[in-house]
């Protein structure tokens, strides 16, 4: 285990981090109260394994989100799977988790939070494509070519008419 630390934890990853806490907050109350309701009933007894997904969604969310808060930084990686997740919760009526889900599929993708999971996997951060500059080209007044001059013949005597040679 090295001591190295990496760069300092981006704005935008603490937001990852606080937004997928809270909302995994939110999806476990949100598991509790629908499985609870759905252990009123006998259709919702069948229905209690689709109510408990928010629940264990909530528990992975938390789980991550501490990683991402912890004051000694842990390698992890990106969690697209989470933030999928998280969006697919619209069906079961958590706008706020789809919204969470959305901003961190986004924020994923930022230039310094890709840096910043990269360092802190222990991967070479890639260099950040910087365009050369465009230079004019010099552009060269348009050369007129002259025509080299025809070798001309050497005019023909000319005859005169009427005037013919007898042999």
């Amino acid at each position: 285990m090295n001591n190295y630390y990496p760069q300092q934890k981006p704005g935008l990853v603490t937001a990852i981090a606080v937004m997928t806490l809270s909302s995994g907050i939110i999806n476990l109350f949100w598991g509790f109260v629908a499985s609870a309701t759905a252990l009123g009933t006998i259709i919702g007894v069948v229905c209690l394994p689709i109510t408990i997904l928010p629940t264990i969604l909530g528990i992975f969310e938390i789980i991550y989100a501490a990683k991402l808060l912890s004051a000694q930084p842990q390698p992890v990686q990106p969690s697209q799977p989470i933030a999928i997740f998280q969006i697919l919760t619209f069906l079961m009526g958590n706008i706020f988790s789809m919204v969470v889900g959305i901003l961190s599929l986004i924020f994923y993708n930022d230039l310094t939070v890709k840096d910043y999971f990269a360092s802190l996997n222990g991967q070479a951060v890639p260099a950040s494509p910087v365009p050369a500059p465009v230079l004019p080209e010099p552009v060269e007044p348009p050369v007129e070519e002259i025509p080299a001059p025809e070798e001309s013949e050497a005019p023909k005597p000319k005859r005169k008419p009427g005037t013919r040679k007898v042999a």
